[in-house]
């Protein structure tokens, strides 16, 4: 279970966002310049709230009445951002690798082997992030964030640079990713045909709030 209350002022925007997130995937939806990247960014660690408490599975990772704030490393959360942001120079095999090495776990060949039959990466291994699709560099930038052993994954617009063509190639990864890695997922996105794939639990944030939680049937026919 996650729990979320944030309270976090940028300019002249406010962001105050209160919700549950449980088991399987929660959908963050809504416009784009709504504050999801930013309220995610706070669960992450990689934004401070201004006041707040976030709790993970019993774990407080922010809490500011308690001052508490687990430092990013700690928090264990596998982050997929808009464009990848896969290592240009290093193979793909190197690219997966690094989320296990950056969080200090030795190195586990059955993990590494069904994150790869997962994704279906494993005839892209020895190649560089230049000569992939991009659907191909998302899957390996999911695959990156699974392979730190995750309390949580947030897939910030993971299909927002790709084509229709693209999307439909990588949402069944994304689909079989929800239903067999067993990783609570929070999904970012302002298209309603995405989420409705990808979440069971809906939250709709509009100018830097929550103005709605549910199922999907909060996206509209």
């Amino acid at each position: 279970m996650l729990t979320v209350a944030v309270e976090k002022t940028l300019g002249e925007f406010r962001i105050d966002a209160r919700f549950d997130g449980e088991s399987g995937a929660t959908g963050l939806f809504g416009p784009s310049g709504s504050g999801k990247t930013s309220i995610i960014n706070m669960i992450a660690g990689l934004m401070t709230p201004d006041r707040g408490r976030v709790v993970l599975d019993e774990l407080v990772l922010f809490d500011s009445t308690a001052r508490i704030d687990m430092p990013v490393a700690q928090r264990r959360i596998g982050y997929v951002f808009q464009e990848g942001r896969l290592f240009p120079h290093l193979s793909i095999k190197s690219n997966l690798d690094y989320g296990r090495w950056m969080t200090g776990f030795a190195a586990d060949t059955a993990a590494f082997a069904r994150v790869v039959e997962l994704l279906d990466v494993g005839h892209l291994l020895d190649r560089r992030p230049g000569k992939l699709s991009g659907g191909e560099r998302q899957r390996v930038a999911v695959g990156r964030a699974l392979l730190m052993r995750p309390r949580l994954l947030l897939l910030d617009e993971p299909l927002a640079s790709l084509d229709a063509g693209r999307k439909d190639d990588i949402l069944p990864y994304l689909e079989r990713l929800r239903d067999e890695a067993k990783v609570p997922i929070v999904y970012v996105s302002h298209d309603p045909g995405e989420v409705k794939r990808i979440a069971s639990r809906v939250v709709r944030i509009e100018g830097g709030s929550v103005v709605a939680t549910g199922g999907v049937e909060l996206l509209g026919a």
